[in-house]
Parts: structure tokens; C-alpha cells; sequence
């Protein structure tokens, strides 16, 4: 029979919802309880969801029944609320950012180093069906030696849109302040990076440039705290390989990425969807090239890997916001690593290096990388290279 480990959320806001519908695809989590400093909202998350309330964080912290505390806090409470729980002896799995400065999130890196603690940070994309499959690809050698990359992350015009009306399936607002503040950087890069630096090992050096280009996104306020909208980088990896990723809260929605190698290129149209597609376009034979610009064939399905257990769609209903992402999983990446007594896939140490990356890509200029990490380990289904 299998080991399960007792998991409770703190933060019972927008994205908790998404967290709670994806925790029974994984029969190793238990929800053992919730807690949120606005009582009401944690109130009406255990009625939506069945999940108990805890009276208080002391409360949660003192069960002995809690393994693994999900952070699921607003990104300024996320350092100490993993730091609170790190202290009472939980092991944590945090929503990104990990924490808003490196000297915090290092410290967090070695306190749940130095107590046995498994820390792990989302986003999890990386443990997908459409991650796992480009790395395939890149460890088959479909595109041969990859050169460069072009990952997108644009989220659309969000200032022109009714954000203000969005919320979970269980009444959440949606945190747009919070968003905002945070800015699409420190919020949507770590999906990609996750990804790349897992590919292509650390990054040694960022060359960035972010601007606020629209300031007056609230009615009423001026903007003055609000982050870069806008942030662009060209990224140096230990690998050779170079990337250029942009975020944004202001283009038309596109979060493709394109791996171009010296034999082929790979794309992926979004990576916010575990089964998206996983396209492969090969180099023409030279004696069929017509032209300078014909020399890729057409674009053919790479074949996804999927786990026994693969769920394509993660909606609670029709209705809600579509995300085709197991969010849990990255919670049970923790709990396997625990009961299996191994490094988690989602690494404190990958998610410290991300935030280094992620910091230096919202300042103007060329920023030497310190931090490393140990390499990643494939998902068990996605298999070994051909």
C-alpha cells in the first residue's frame, strides 16, 4: 500500500482552487486542512472544496498529521510562511516566487538543507507531459546540437481586460494588485526557465532590459509600486546554448517556445497545458533545397510521453479559468522524494538559480550569474534517450 503524506494549504486564494481540484490525481496527498488569515475566505474554500479550516497558522503548524505545507500565499508572505513552517520541521512547497530577494530565498535554500527539509517551488510545468517530451526530443537528438532558443510569455493586454470580475471556482478574487506589483518576471519566467535550465543546464550570464510601459493600469492609482510590464533577456548557459525570453502583460497572448538546433526545430504553442503538442521540423535534404528560404520540411507531431495515470484536462468545469495544468503535482514530486528519500525533481536549489536569473532579467544591463544547481533528473515515464 502506498505511503501518503498529509499535506495542508496556506492561502486559500485564487490559485489554491487549482490546487485543491488537482490534489486527489495523486493518492499519496491527503488534505488534512487549510488556512487563511481572512477567515470568510477559508471558510468558503472548505465548502467548495471539503477541506477543513485550521483556527490558525500555530494550529496547522502544531498537527503532527501535516508533512508537507503548501505555500499558496500572496508572493510578499511566501519567505515567511515557508520559513515559519521549515522552522516547525514541514517540508514545503511553495508557489513561485520562492521569495521577493536572493538573500531571503538563500536563506530558506539552506535552512531546509541544513534540518533534512525537502523544499520544492512551482512553477511544476517542467514535470508536464509536453516538458518531459521536448526533452526527450533534445536527449534523442532530434535537432542534433541545439543553438538557440525563443520562449515566449506573453499574457495579452491585461490593463484592456475586466480583471477586476475574475474569480475562482470558489469566489477568490483575482489578486491583480499582487500580480501587478509582482509583474509578469518574477510570475510567469520561472515556467520556461524551469524548463531550460533543466535542458540546458545553469545560466552564467543575463542581459536584460524591462520598462513599466503602462503605469496607470488602476483607476485611481499611479502606479508608482507597480513592476515592469515588459522584460526581455538574452540568456548565456553553461551548455553554449543561448535563449532570448520575454514576458509581458501587454502583447496578445502567445507563450510558445522554439528550440533550434543544427538539424531541426522544435515547438511547443503553449505551456500552460501538460498534453500541449510537440511539433518537429526537420532539415530539407541539401539536393531538394530550391531556395535560401526553403530548408526545413513541414512540421510533424513529435509523439508525447505520458504516465499510465496521464489527465489531459485539470477544469474543475467549463467555466473555469483554462488551465490544463496539474498543479498538484509538483506537491507529490515533494511527498515521493520524502517516502523515497531522494532529491525532489523540483529542486530549492533549480528554484534559488530561477529567482537569480528571474531578478537579474527586471534590471537594464549584463548581469554575471553566481549560483548553480545539480542536474535534473527526467520523470521515470518519460524514458531513456533512444
Amino acid at each position: 500500500m502506498q505511503e501518503s503524506m498529509g499535506v495542508a494549504i496556506v492561502g486559500c486564494g485564487y490559485v489554491a482552487d487549482y490546487y485543491a481540484t488537482t490534489l486527489p490525481n495523486h493518492p499519496q496527498l491527503k488534505a488534512v486542512g487549510a488556512y487563511d488569515r481572512d477567515p470568510a475566505r477559508a471558510s468558503d474554500f472548505s465548502l467548495h472544496h471539503g477541506i477543513p479550516v485550521f483556527a490558525s497558522m500555530a494550529d496547522l503548524l502544531a498537527d503532527e498529521s501535516v508533512r508537507i505545507v503548501v505555500n499558496l500565499t500572496n508572493p510578499r508572505s511566501h519567505a515567511h510562511v515557508t520559513r515559519a513552517a521549515l522552522e516547525a520541521g514541514r517540508h514545503v512547497y511553495s508557489e513561485k516566487p520562492l521569495a521577493l530577494s536572493l538573500p531571503e530565498a538563500r536563506e530558506l535554500v539552506e535552512l531546509a538543507e541544513s534540518r533534512g527539509l525537502t523544499l520544492g517551488t512551482g512553477p511544476c510545468t517542467l514535470l508536464g507531459e509536453t516538458a518531459q517530451t521536448v526533452w526527450r526530443a533534445l536527449r534523442d537528438g532530434a535537432v542534433g546540437r541545439p543553438r538557440l532558443v525563443y520562449a515566449e510569455l506573453d499574457d495579452g493586454a491585461i490593463h484592456q481586460m475586466p480583471y477586476w470580475t475574475w474569480t475562482s471556482a470558489s469566489g477568490a478574487p483575482w489578486p491583480y494588485l499582487d500580480e501587478f506589483r509582482v509583474g509578469p518576471a518574477l510570475e510567469h519566467a520561472a515556467y520556461y526557465l524551469n524548463w531550460l535550465t533543466a535542458f540546458f543546464g545553469p545560466v552564467t550570464e543575463v542581459t536584460s532590459f524591462s520598462a513599466l510601459v503602462v503605469p496607470g493600469k488602476v483607476p485611481g492609482m499611479t502606479g508608482c509600486d507597480f513592476a515592469p510590464d515588459f522584460t526581455t533577456a538574452a540568456l548565456r548557459f553553461t551548455s553554449g546554448v543561448i535563449a532570448r525570453l520575454t514576458c509581458s502583460t501587454l502583447a496578445p497572448e502567445d507563450r510558445a517556445l522554439r528550440i533550434i538546433g543544427d538539424d531541426g526545430v522544435l515547438h511547443v504553442a503553449e505551456c500552460w497545458d501538460y498534453g500541449a503538442g510537440v511539433t518537429l521540423r526537420t532539415l530539407v535534404p541539401a539536393e531538394r533545397r530550391e531556395s535560401s528560404d526553403h530548408y526545413l520540411e513541414p512540421p510533424v507531431s513529435f509523439p508525447l510521453v505520458r504516465p499510465a495515470d496521464y489527465h489531459h484536462s485539470y477544469k474543475e468545469s467549463p467555466e473555469q479559468e483554462p488551465h490544463d495544468m496539474d498543479f498538484a503535482r509538483g506537491v507529490a514530486e515533494v511527498a515521493d522524494a520524502v517516502i523515497e528519500r531522494r532529491g525532489a525533481r523540483v529542486s530549492a536549489r533549480q528554484a534559488l538559480h530561477v529567482l537569480e536569473i528571474i531578478l537579474a532579467m527586471t534590471e537594464c544591463g549584463t548581469t554575471t550569474i553566481e549560483s548553480t544547481f545539480e542536474p535534473v533528473t527526467p520523470m521515470p515515464w518519460a524514458g531513456l534517450p533512444a
